[in-house]
């Protein structure tokens, strides 16, 4: 392994594409047991798993709030959910994560860790006030002491799932942003389902109407700290980024940087529920102005600066590829460009229809794929697969080059992110100049 990482095979390799078996053979899979084969299994236990999740605690926050309650913390809840996943989804743009690793981790958040988490609290508390004889006591202790570790427990297994059984779309800081977001946006729908339907059900009870309680309950929760919850559990994802981007021989670090994540977001959580249990309406907004409003903007610094991070990589990562004659010169540019991709794929939409849009993202894409396993390669943390995979990657972008490679470069000049000179190659009567 040369100074610039593993050696580039060479163009010449593409005849041994011919001779390997079916397409589907270029899908690597890792060995497991037997049971777990057929992905239709897997997924249709965990589909049943979480739908059994869902029913039970949904009818527990119906219970809680009563029918009407439910329905008027439903419809609220789910307003501020399109932009914080959309926020999310916008970050990890660079290389986006299969949509059903994305669904995973909003539905654990929503059902499996609300679920766990409803109930190993109400447990805590129930406990705590049978063995202090004081039941507010209890509230406030169990807010700030046990919630915390149980929420951002159960919150994070979903993000340790994803990084032990899904570890190629688990590669660095952006990942553990992205994946923590989905995860605690899920769980503070559900959340807020329960805390706005029970204050409009306990205003009701009471001979008002629900509206105002409903209304100053939506404004503390989704106008004011919308982003409370995906902060938490956003350092537990932090930790394992960064211990994804460690070299393997850097054990002590792949290990503690997930704990100490995982503790952060406890302490956090636990600061926050503490400013509200015992500081008063005054307490809370000073920890909420000092605390939480300057880690939520160092923490938005972090991850944009770490997604142009992730473009400065594939500029770096992609050149001996280019070089080799895998891809085409203006590519690497294009690939490293948000607005070239975007050139790109408007490009072969009006050239070749959706089809051509459709196999240019599928290509940038795997470009990306190779461009951050090659970079891992470099830094010492290569795949234990690399070989086969970076063969699977070439294969899938071979296949899809004769669309893509034109559609990047006319992207590349589009955008300015590089200077092609004429003449332009006709490629087979696809010609990304003729307009």
């Amino acid at each position: 392994m040369g100074p610039g990482g593993p050696a580039v095979p060479a163009y010449d390799a593409r005849p041994v594409f011919d001779a390997m078996p079916e397409r589907s053979r270029w899908r690597y899979k890792p060995r497991v047991a037997r049971i777990w084969r057929s992905k239709a299994i897997r997924a249709g236990i965990l589909i049943l798993l979480l739908a059994l999740c869902a029913l039970v605690i949904l009818a527990i926050v119906r219970e809680q709030t009563g029918s009407q309650g439910f329905l008027v913390g439903l419809g609220l809840a789910t307003l501020p959910v399109p932009l914080l996943l959309t926020a999310f989804r916008w970050l990890g743009r660079v290389e986006p994560r299969p949509w059903r690793n994305l669904a995973f981790a909003f539905a654990w958040g929503a059902f499996g860790a609300a679920l766990v988490s409803i109930l190993a609290n109400t447990f805590a508390i129930q406990w705590i006030a049978t063995a202090t004889a004081d039941p507010t006591s209890a509230d406030n202790l169990g807010a700030t002491l046990v919630a915390p570790v149980v929420e951002e427990t159960a919150k994070a297994a979903a993000l340790f799932l994803l990084f032990f059984f899904r570890r190629r779309h688990f590669t660095g800081l952006v990942d553990g942003v992205v994946f923590a977001g989905f995860t605690a946006t899920g769980f503070a729908f559900t959340e807020n389902i329960l805390y706005l339907g029970t204050a409009f059900d306990e205003e009701q009870s009471a001979g008002g109407s629900g509206i105002a309680s409903a209304a100053a309950t939506f404004f503390v929760r989704v106008v004011m700290s919308p982003f409370a919850h995906p902060l938490f559990t956003v350092l537990a994802g932090l930790g394992l980024g960064f211990a994804a981007m460690a070299a393997r021989r850097q054990r002590l670090r792949r290990f503690a940087l997930p704990v100490l994540g995982l503790l952060l977001s406890m302490a956090m959580h636990a600061l926050w529920n503490g400013s509200a249990s015992y500081l008063g309406p005054f307490g809370f907004y000073l920890v909420y102005g000092m605390f939480m409003v300057p880690a939520f903007a160092l923490l938005t610094w972090l991850t944009i600066w770490s997604r142009q991070r992730e473009l400065r990589t594939i500029s770096v990562a992609l050149p001996p590829y280019a070089a080799a004659g895998w891809l085409a010169p203006a590519e690497p540019a294009a690939l490293s460009s948000m607005r070239a991709r975007s050139e790109a794929r408007s490009f072969a939409r009006r050239a070749g229809g959706p089809t051509a849009a459709h196999a240019v993202s599928e290509y940038v894409r795997f470009a990306t794929s190779l461009a951050f396993l090659r970079d891992r390669a470099s830094r010492g943390a290569a795949d234990p697969d690399f070989v086969a995979r970076e063969q699977e990657l070439l294969h899938h972008m071979w296949n899809r080059k004769a669309v893509a490679g034109p559609a990047l470069t006319y992207g590349a000049r589009a955008a300015g992110a590089v200077r092609v000179p004429p003449p332009y190659r006709d490629y087979e009567g696809y010609n990304p100049y003729r307009v």
